[in-house]
């Protein structure tokens, strides 16, 4: 019989998790409360980075500190925004959105990342035109499909895409995703995620080594410190993950 890991490595692994997810939420807020004021209440993206940490648990006091930090009421740290673009194995496009104080450190993990794994980093705009920005509320299987895809169309959303294990996606533009969101929740349906985020306009489906080596590059990237979000068009069938 193998022998996994004890409960205190596993707990030690969780909370260097959830402590790598907290600090790119913390990162997220600060840089939104920065560019658009303090006020949740008019600020969209504000919004949605608070609730995105409320819904891993983050405590108020957390999520006051790190607004408070970025509108000069508190010393802190200043971060950039940076993305860079480039090609896994098997021509996937890849987008790597970063917030961080250090640039030089950045470019250098996420050139290495892409080497590492066979892939390239591009210039600007060289993969960028492949995806839309749009706002993605995502609601597990089981929830009624008839009854969602009515609130949706009445909430104002751009289109309901169904899942094969039965998950559903209701699409908005970012500029209506607060107000979808919201319409969804007063009609009783609770996305399990709720975001902004970028999707390609076509998937490449990739088989084998390839998917593997897509797959790995993927999740270093997404391990990164200073990475914030990974977009690819990567179709990944179970090859990935063998």
């Amino acid at each position: 019989m193998g022998r996994g890991p004890s409960i205190e490595g596993r707990k030690n692994a969780e909370d260097a998790r959830r402590g790598k997810i907290f600090t790119k939420l913390i990162r997220e807020i600060s840089v939104a409360a920065r560019t658009g004021g303090g006020d949740p209440g008019g600020n969209p993206r504000l919004r949605t980075a608070i609730d995105k940490a409320l819904s891993a648990n983050m405590s108020k006091d957390v999520i006051e500190r790190a607004v408070k930090k970025a509108t000069g009421e508190l010393e802190g740290v200043e971060y950039e925004e940076i993305r860079y673009e480039g090609y896994a194995p098997g021509g996937v496009a890849v987008i790597v959105d970063c917030l961080t104080d250090n640039k030089v450190r950045t470019v250098a993990d996420v050139r290495h990342a892409f080497g590492k794994f066979g892939g390239n980093l591009g210039t600007d705009g060289s993969v960028a035109f492949m995806f839309k920005k749009r706002g993605v509320l995502t609601f597990a299987a089981g929830v009624g499909e008839d009854a969602l895809t009515e609130a949706a169309i009445e909430a104002g959303a751009d289109d309901i895409v169904v899942y094969d294990d039965g998950a559903i996606d209701v699409l908005t533009d970012p500029d209506s995703f607060a107000a979808v969101k919201a319409a969804m929740e007063a009609a009783g349906f609770q996305p399990a995620i709720a975001e902004v985020t970028l999707r390609a306009d076509n998937d490449i489906a990739v088989e084998g080594d390839t998917a593997q080596q897509v797959a790995k590059l993927l999740r270093w990237l997404e391990d990164l410190d200073d990475v914030q979000n990974v977009y690819s068009n990567a179709d990944l069938g179970e090859d990935a993950y063998a």
